[in-house]
C-alpha cells in the first residue's frame, strides 16, 4: 500500500488511503460519525435504517470525512448486527464520504469471509471504504457462543493477532508458497487484478488493541465513548510503540466521542438522557429499545442508577452547538488525537441529524 497515495475523495491534504484528511472549516481536526443505527420505542429497525441512510448522506453533504458503523448483536436498541450488509446500503445511496466499519468483530467471523465481504464492498465503493477491526464479541458471552459455536469464549480475543494476520494475508493475496491456504484467493480481490483494497483499523477500549495497532503500524480507533478513564493511557500506549509500516509513517489515532447539540441546552440534556437511561438498562441485563426523552425524565432512578446516569452524562458533550464545539475542541487538545468520530445516542432519529446539522455549522464544514 503506497502511504503517500492520495484520497482520490478528498480535495485537500488527505494522504494514506483517506486515513488522513480534512474536510473545509475550522475544526482542528477531522471530523467523523459512528452510527449505531438506534432502534427507538415505538420505532422499527426499517424506520433505523432509513434514518442511517439520512445521517449518511448529511455526513456526505457537510463535510464529515467518515461514517462508520458497528457491530452489536441481541441488543434490541441497535439494528447493526450486520457491518457488511448496512455500508453496502448506504454505498449505493452516497458518492464521496468514507464509509467503515467501527468495527467488526473479528473473533466473530473467518478472516476470509471478512476479506470476501470488504473485498465485496471495496469493489463497489472503491477507495471509500475502512475495515475497523475489534477483538471483543459486541455482545454477552451467550450471544458470542451461539456466533462463534463454541464454548470457549477467551479463544477468539486470544487469537487476535494471528486472525488479524491471516485476513491481511487474504486481503493481500500474498500466502507464502507451501501454506494452507496459498491456493485460495478472496474474491474480489488482487487475484482479478489490480485494485484497491480497504485499509485496516484496530479498535480498542483498553492497552492491547492499541499497542498493537502501534506495533503493526496500523491507525487506531480509541472507544473514548464508553471508556474514557482508559483513552489517554491507551494513545500514550500506542503512540510509544508505534513503528513506521509501509500504512503510516506516524501514529494516527482516531477517538470516538459521544456528543449531541440541540437548539437550547434543555433540549440537549432530554435527549442525552434518553441514552443514558439505555445504558443503566443494559449495564443490569436488561437492553431494550432507546426509552423516549418522556419515558426517561419521567424514570425513577435509584441512588446507584442516578450516580452511574451522572458519570456517563459527565462523558457526553451536549448542549448548544457552541458548547459542543467548545468540548470538542477541549478533548482533541487534551488527548492529541488526529480525528474525532462524534455518535449521538439519541430516541430519534430527528434529534441525531439535528445535532450532526448543528455540529458541522457550528465549525463551519463544507462538503
Amino acid at each position: 500500500m503506497d502511504k503517500n497515495r492520495g484520497d482520490d475523495n478528498r480535495g485537500d491534504e488527505s494522504r494514506g488511503d483517506g486515513i488522513r484528511g480534512r474536510a473545509e472549516g475550522t475544526a482542528s481536526v477531522p471530523l467523523s460519525v459512528l452510527d449505531l443505527v438506534t432502534v427507538g420505542r415505538g420505532r422499527t429497525a426499517t424506520q433505523a435504517l432509513r434514518t442511517s441512510v439520512d445521517i449518511a448522506q448529511l455526513a456526505e453533504r457537510r463535510g464529515y470525512h467518515r461514517l462508520w458503523v458497528a457491530e452489536h448483536h441481541s441488543m434490541p436498541g441497535v439494528a447493526s448486527s450486520s457491518p457488511a450488509v448496512i455500508l453496502a446500503h448506504l454505498a449505493a445511496r452516497t458518492e464521496r464520504i468514507r464509509l467503515g466499519s467501527g468495527g467488526v468483530m473479528l473473533p466473530n467471523h473467518a478472516p476470509l469471509v471478512i476479506a470476501e465481504q470488504f473485498g465485496t464492498l471495496e469493489a463497489m465503493a472503491p477507495g471509500r471504504i475502512d475495515l475497523g477491526l475489534g477483538r471483543a464479541p459486541g455482545t454477552d458471552g451467550a450471544t458470542a457462543a451461539a456466533l462463534r459455536r463454541t464454548d470457549r469464549l477467551g479463544e477468539g480475543a486470544d487469537d487476535f493477532p494471528q486472525q488479524l494476520a491471516e485476513l491481511t494475508r487474504f486481503l493481500d493475496d500474498d500466502f507464502p508458497d507451501g501454506h494452507p491456504y496459498a491456493r485460495i484467493h478472496a474474491v474480489p480481490g488482487p487475484v482479478q487484478g489490480p485494485a484497491g483494497r480497504p485499509p485496516i483499523w484496530l479498535l480498542g477500549s483498553s492497552g492491547f488493541s492499541a499497542r498493537l495497532a502501534g506495533v503493526l503500524g496500523l491507525p487506531f480507533a480509541f472507544a473514548h465513548h464508553f471508556s474514557s478513564q482508559n483513552t489517554i493511557p491507551a494513545l500514550d500506549l500506542y503512540r510509544d510503540s508505534f513503528k513506521p509500516s509501509a500504512v503510516l509513517d506516524a501514529p494516527y489515532a482516531l477517538i470516538g466521542v459521544s456528543a449531541l447539540a440541540a437548539d437550547e441546552e434543555r433540549e440537549a440534556r432530554r435527549q442525552v438522557l434518553s441514552g443514558a437511561l439505555s445504558m443503566v438498562r443494559l449495564r443490569t441485563g436488561r437492553p431494550g429499545l432507546i426509552p423516549t426523552p418522556e419515558e426517561a425524565e419521567a424514570y425513577a432512578f435509584s441512588p446507584m442508577e442516578r450516580e452511574f446516569v451522572d458519570s456517563w452524562l459527565g462523558n457526553v458533550i451536549h448542549g448548544t452547538a457552541d458548547e459542543v464545539r467548545s468540548g470538542l475542541d477541549d478533548l482533541a487538545k487534551r488527548t492529541g488525537a488526529d480525528e474525532l468520530m462524534i455518535t449521538a445516542n439519541a430516541h430519534g432519529g430527528e434529534a441525531r441529524l439535528r445535532s450532526y446539522d448543528l455540529i458541522a455549522d457550528a465549525y463551519g464544514l463544507r462538503g
